[in-house]
Parts: structure tokens; C-alpha cells; sequence
């Protein structure tokens, strides 16, 4: 046992820190520098930290990956579960876990056969999802006042689309610049077609996209094919023509947009057309319109001459018309003549019915009856006062001046009574005679002429006011007097007016009537 515990005592003591950082030394030594081929495993996109943490494998071993933030900005394509990759770096340890592994500097995929198989395998799930459908495509506007552009701002790609846009259209071009190449180049590209269609920080929304880019190897093109701007190029509401490389280049961007250019120029040639052609065109346009209106209008000119030879004259037109007018208007003539005769006869009728009630002798009447009333209720009055006083002055006669009294008391009583019933029998006779009075004028009104002259008649008198009944009584040069309802006129009499047509002439007895 003792000597166990010597033997022990021999064996030099490290610290686990001493270990690992020989470990450390002797790996990174003989492995300063390697290139591992294998299949990337656990990859679960960037880190928060911008660091990327994976493993690589084959099939019998594996060994930690990591790729600092700094080489995962400068990678030419990221970094994809289950792609086959060969990577370039140090073999290093991680003593806080005891663990190996590879610190990777550059990383390039395991030939272009495995970036076609991945490229292969995107494109058929992004196609089973209708995103390269050609239903989903959109015509590009024939004239766009505004074009957008997304590439980088200081290559070749942006100075020949503006150059041939000069050529052949002048048009108002913005430029989104974005990388086209590198681990941001996804993002960027799919930023600015999203920026566009929602016209952020003021730039106006484009009426087409250029999404541009010269040419290049499989991986130099690969931010083209990621999901983001396959999926914001299906998306975009503006439509999209992919210039992305040279003929030969073929990304998943190109199926996506609505239409595919072999190159930028291209895009610029399919996105406006030529000036001179369309001005060509439209001066060709209007010649043939102004040749069309022209024929047109002598086509119309024709039609019309010959539809006006077929149109009666307008004299025609209205021939029969002119005669039945003169028809009617000599009708109305008899028939305002015959009218005025039998309204004249009529109220001759009436005037000789209500002669004897005239309103002027109703009137003279109930004066007079007034008057007589009047004059009886006096003597009434009178002879009720003598009598009064005379049998006053018997009764008196003899009595004593206390009995005197009394009488004279009793007498002024019925003397009162009997002026009372005077004073309320009195107005009551004379409202009666004035109501009849009113009814006898409004008569009076009703028949009076003043009504015939209110109808549109009118009444002609001479000097004399003695109202002029026929033409004879109105010989040319007399001074009339004519009397509407509203005032009076005073008039020359004359002869027929020059080109007017000759009056015919009424029988006498209609002649009167119309006075």
C-alpha cells in the first residue's frame, strides 16, 4: 500500500483548466487549417447574436460548427439544413464544454450538382404552392408614368436600363439600391419590392419593377432564389419583370415574376415602348381619322340631302291646319254674336220681371213707410201726453196735494213704462227696415250693369251719357265716352282701319245687344 501511495505522488498534477488549454494548443497546432466536406445538421437559421451554430456530418461521425457574425456577412449564400458543403476553417476546442470543433471561415457547397438538387427541390415546393402559375400573371402597362428599379446603385446594370429607357421613352425611374450578392442580399431585395408596393418614407408606387442584376456563377445568383423574394415577388401587387443574369441564368425569381427578361436592357426595352413609333402610329391614327370623319360626313351630307327631298313642304304642313283655324275663328266670330244676343234676351226677361221691385222704388217705400211710422209714433206720443194731462188735471182736481203726488208719481211710471217700450220697440222697426233696405241693394248690385262691365263689356256713351246703342249713333269723328268696370275712356269715333279686314255686319237686333 505504501508503495501504491509513492508511486502515486509521482504522477505530475494538472488543473482541468491546464488540460484544457493543452488540448486546446495541440488541436488548433495540428489542425490550424483543414477543409471538411460533410452534410450541414441542426442548422436553425441565424442567431439573435448574428452567429451561426450548426454541426457537420457524415455518415459515421459529426463535429461542431460555428460561423462568426463578421464571415457569415461575406458568405456568398447561407448556410441550408441538409446541404452538403465543404468548409474551410480552424479546428479549435470549447473547454466550457469539453468539446471540439470547427471555427469555419469560408463555406462553398459540395459542387454545383447539390446547389442545382437544392435549387430543384425549392422550385417544385414553391410550384406546388401556385406561385409560378401563370393564372397569377399580370400584363405590364402599356405606358407607365413611373418604373422602379431594384439593384445595386453603383454597377453596370442600373447605367444600361436608364440608357435604354432614354432611347427609347423617357420615363420617371426610382432606384431601391440593394447588395445583389451575399448573405443580405434576400432580405434587401425582398425589402424593397415590399417597400415599393406600400410606397414608404415617400417613394411613390412604381407602375412596374425591375428587379436587375448582371451576370454570374450558380452561387453568386443564389440570393435570388431564396424564399423571401420568390414569395414578395408572387406578392407584389405592382407587376415585376425579372432581369436577373445573362439568357442563360435561370433563378426561381424569373418563374415568379410576370414576366422574364434575358437581360437588364431587355427589361428596359419590355417595360416602355418607343416614342417615335407611337408618334409615328398616332399621326398615322389621326390621318385615318380625319379621312373617316371626312368620308362620314359627306356619307351623312348625302343620306340627308335625300331624306330632304322626300319631306313635304313646310307650307304644306300646316295648309290644313290654317284653313280650319279660319274656320274656327269665323265660328267663334257667329258665336260670340249669338251669344250676346241671347244673354241680351235673358236679362231683358229678368230686368222686365223685377220692374216693379226695382231696388229705387223698394227704397222710395220704406222711406215713405218710415216716414209715416215716424210721423204716428209723434201723434202717438202727443195724444198719449194730452190724454195724460188731461186726466191728470181731473184727477188733481179736487184732491189733496198728498193724493196729487201720488197720482203724478203713478202717472210717471206708465209715462216711463211706455217710453221704454217706444225707445226698445223703435229700433227694432228700423233694423228690420234696414236689413230689407240691404237686400233690396244687393239686388240692386246684382242686376246693376257694373256686373256685365266686371265680365269684360263695356258701356259707350255720348255727351249726354246716353248710351250709343248701334254704329249708326256713332258716326266718324263723334266724341265717345267708353266705360270699363275699372274707369272711364273718352274716345273719337273713325272710320275702318286701312288693310283690316271687313267687319260683317250684324242684324240690328244684334247690334243692340252688344250695348
Amino acid at each position: 500500500m505504501a508503495d501504491m501511495a509513492e508511486s502515486k505522488t509521482n504522477i505530475q498534477e494538472y488543473s482541468v483548466s491546464e488540460i484544457s488549454g493543452a488540448v486546446k494548443r495541440t488541436v488548433e497546432d495540428a489542425f490550424g487549417h483543414v477543409r471538411i466536406r460533410g452534410e450541414i445538421s441542426g442548422f436553425r437559421g441565424v442567431h439573435s447574436s448574428g452567429h451561426c451554430y450548426f454541426s457537420l456530418k457524415d455518415d459515421r461521425a459529426r463535429i461542431e460548427a460555428v460561423i462568426w457574425r463578421s464571415t457569415v456577412q461575406r458568405l456568398r449564400f447561407p448556410p441550408e439544413e441538409g446541404m452538403e458543403v465543404v468548409a474551410t476553417g480552424r479546428v479549435t476546442t470549447y473547454p466550457g464544454q469539453s468539446k471540439y470543433q470547427i471555427v469555419i471561415e469560408r463555406l462553398e457547397p459540395a459542387g454545383v450538382g447539390a446547389l442545382m438538387a437544392l435549387l430543384e427541390e425549392r422550385r417544385r415546393k414553391l410550384a406546388a404552392e401556385g406561385l409560378f402559375g401563370e393564372e397569377r400573371k399580370r400584363a405590364l402597362p402599356y405606358l407607365p408614368r413611373t418604373i422602379g428599379v431594384v439593384t445595386s446603385p453603383t454597377g453596370a446594370v442600373i447605367r444600361d436600363i436608364l440608357h435604354r429607357l432614354d432611347d427609347r421613352f423617357p420615363s420617371h425611374v426610382v432606384v431601391w439600391p440593394v447588395r445583389v450578392q451575399g448573405e443580405t442580399c434576400a432580405d434587401e431585395v425582398a425589402a424593397a419590392i415590399r417597400g415599393f408596393n406600400a410606397g414608404v418614407d415617400g417613394v411613390p408606387r412604381p407602375d412596374v419593377l425591375i428587379v436587375a442584376r448582371g451576370g454570374g456563377s450558380l452561387e453568386d445568383l443564389w440570393g435570388f432564389n431564396e424564399e423571401a423574394v420568390v414569395r414578395a415577388v408572387a406578392e407584389s401587387a405592382v407587376p415585376v419583370i425579372s432581369a436577373v443574369g445573362h439568357e442563360t441564368d435561370i433563378t426561381l425569381v424569373d418563374h415568379a415574376a410576370d414576366r422574364r427578361a434575358p437581360t437588364p436592357t431587355a427589361a428596359a426595352e419590355m417595360a416602355v415602348p418607343v416614342r417615335a413609333e407611337l408618334i409615328t402610329r398616332v399621326d398615322g391614327l389621326d390621318g385615318r381619322l380625319f379621312a373617316a370623319t371626312t368620308k362620314s360626313i359627306a356619307q351623312l351630307a348625302r343620306d340627308l340631302a335625300g331624306l330632304a327631298r322626300l319631306l313635304p313642304r313646310p307650307e304644306d304642313l300646316y295648309s290644313n291646319q290654317r284653313r280650319t283655324l279660319d274656320d274656327l275663328c269665323g265660328r267663334l266670330d257667329r258665336g260670340l254674336v249669338t251669344d250676346a244676343a241671347a244673354r241680351r234676351t235673358r236679362f231683358d226677361g229678368i230686368a222686365a220681371r223685377y220692374t216693379a221691385v226695382s231696388p229705387d222704388r223698394l227704397l222710395q217705400r220704406r222711406g215713405e213707410d218710415l216716414a209715416a211710422l215716424s210721423a204716428r209714433a209723434d201723434r202717438a206720443i202727443a195724444v198719449n201726453m194730452r190724454r195724460l194731462g188731461d186726466g191728470a188735471a181731473r184727477a188733481t182736481a179736487g184732491l189733496s196735494p198728498s193724493r196729487l203726488r201720488e197720482t203724478i208719481a203713478r202717472s210717471g211710471k206708465v209715462l216711463a213704462d211706455v217710453s221704454r217700450r217706444l225707445d226698445a220697440a223703435l229700433p227694432a222697426a228700423l233694423g228690420r227696415q234696414h236689413e230689407r233696405l240691404a237686400a233690396a241693394g244687393n239686388l240692386l248690385e246684382a242686376y246693376s250693369y257694373r256686373s256685365v262691365l266686371e265680365r269684360g263689356f263695356a258701356l259707350v256713351t255720348d255727351d249726354n251719357q246716353k248710351p250709343v246703342r248701334s254704329r249708326k249713333e256713332a258716326p266718324p269723328g263723334r266724341a265717345l265716352n267708353v266705360r270699363f268696370h275699372d274707369g272711364d275712356v273718352s274716345v273719337v269715333s273713325g272710320g275702318p282701319a286701312r288693310g283690316a279686314r271687313k267687319r260683317r255686319e250684324l242684324p240690328p237686333e244684334s247690334q243692340d245687344t252688344l250695348f
